[in-house]
């Protein structure tokens, strides 16, 4: 038996957690203030009318600080990039720093700083018509992505990478363990052996894997009270079963025939109650099991009986199990099928880790609905109470409790072309 470590052994995750916080904070905080001290260079000055005007004259840039400015000659006046607009009081401005006509001045703005409409920021182009041709200065807009917004940018993804390790590290440290109970607690079922449950984590997940681990204990014993309680009911109603057989051979015919069958039926009932509480309780001859052999060896038993059943070979495949619960439980489900459906079907295929065995019948077909509920103890997939037609209702239910066992699955659905397919998933046995 898997013991689980005591959860005072180790440390709460809520440190770890605690310690990031605070570390993303602070190194967050950090980052900020550097980026900040380090802040954006001082944006130009923009350029004012007299500026403009020296570049016009001179063709040079202007001494006083502000952006660059683009100063060339063109045949035809400047023209919008998109955002610049005509200004007529700007161009009539520059004219008269130039002392030229206004008619000679073009002037193109995005837009002029608050509270000084003499002065250019953005884009502006201004023109100015000489006997060579238009003389133009321009004013372009600085790139918006600039070294310091990429210095900015690198920054803020190292601090996430180095905030991304320990973030890392503490989920893993949670999830890893969580995952394994998960895995353990899907494992955990009557009958089976108990799961190894994780001993490491956190202090928090071991107290969960404890409490589960607990749980898993208190509902097998649960399990096996209840199918002792099964087992020693259906045992103790064999005596007087025994007892009304014998008084029943004095009743007349017809009354002593209808007797005899209802005692075999509950004689039944009582062997297919043992069955399924000997399944529930986990009673098994681990073996490795031919499924080939042990699918022929069935199917032949059952047509030498009447049924009508047929096999289709299918590659060798090999599982580890109790032959003796396998070959009950593909019992069943072919009973089953010839019980709904008059005949069956049975093939077999195999896949890189699993057997696939299929049981077809031509019946009416199942509810879906219903499906899963036809695999719970004593649910009949036909109301009747006559067990010609109805069964006891354990067929299924052992059935699923062997597949369980063996740590398969097993499920019913409708085939394209009618009736239904009872499907049975089992591992291959490595190392065959």
């Amino acid at each position: 038996m898997s013991t689980v470590a005591d959860p005072r052994a180790s440390r709460s995750i809520a440190a770890p957690i605690v310690v990031l916080v605070l570390g993303a904070v602070v190194l967050t905080a950090v980052v900020l203030f550097v980026v900040t001290f380090n802040g954006p260079p001082p944006k130009d000055p923009p350029r004012g009318i007299a500026s403009i005007a020296y570049a016009m004259r001179t063709g040079r840039q202007p001494g006083d600080p502000g952006p660059p400015l683009r100063i060339y000659t063109a045949d035809r006046p400047p023209v919008s990039l998109g955002r610049e607009r005509p200004d007529a009081d700007a161009a009539r401005r520059l004219a008269a720093a130039l002392n030229v006509p206004a008619q000679d001045v073009v002037a193109l703005i995005f837009r002029t700083p608050p509270g000084i409409p003499s002065a250019f920021i953005g884009g502006f182009a201004f023109g100015w018509r000489t006997p060579a041709g238009w003389r133009i200065v321009e004013g372009r807009p600085g790139p918006r992505f600039s070294n310091w917004h990429s210095r900015t940018l690198v920054a803020m993804l190292i601090t996430i990478a180095l905030l991304a390790i320990p973030a890392w590290w503490i989920a893993l440290a949670i999830s890893r363990p969580l995952r394994r109970l998960a895995d353990a607690a899907d494992q955990a079922r009557a009958g089976a052996a108990r799961p190894v449950f994780p001993a490491r984590g956190p202090a928090e997940v071991r107290a969960l894997t404890t409490a589960v681990a607990d749980m898993h204990d208190r509902l097998a014993r649960h399990a096996e009270q209840r199918t002792a309680m099964l087992a020693a009911i259906a045992h103790d109603m064999g005596t007087p079963l025994s007892r009304l057989a014998f008084w029943i051979e004095q009743l007349p015919e017809e009354a002593r025939n209808r007797a005899v069958a209802d005692i075999d039926e509950m004689r039944a009932m009582i062997s297919d109650t043992l069955g399924f509480a000997r399944d529930e309780a986990g009673e098994r001859d681990a073996s490795l099991v031919e499924l080939g052999s042990l699918l022929d060896s069935v199917v032949e038993d059952m047509s030498v009986g009447g049924a009508a059943v047929s096999l289709s070979p299918g590659s060798r495949a090999v599982v580890r199990g109790d032959p003796r619960a396998l070959r009950r439980m593909l019992t069943n489900l072919i009973g089953n099928a010839i019980r709904y459906g008059g005949a069956a079907r049975v093939n077999w295929t195999t896949e890189e880790t699993t057997a696939t065995i299929r049981i077809e019948d031509d019946g009416p077909g199942i509810d879906p609905a219903q499906a899963e509920r036809l695999f719970d103890p004593f649910v009949r997939g036909d109301p009747s109470r006559n067990r010609a037609t109805g069964g006891t209702g354990l067929g299924l239910a052992i059935a699923r409790a062997i597949v369980a066992r063996h740590e398969g699955q097993v499920s019913l659905a409708n085939r394209d072309s009618g009736g239904a397919i009872a499907t049975v998933n089992l591992p291959l046995a490595l190392g065959r």
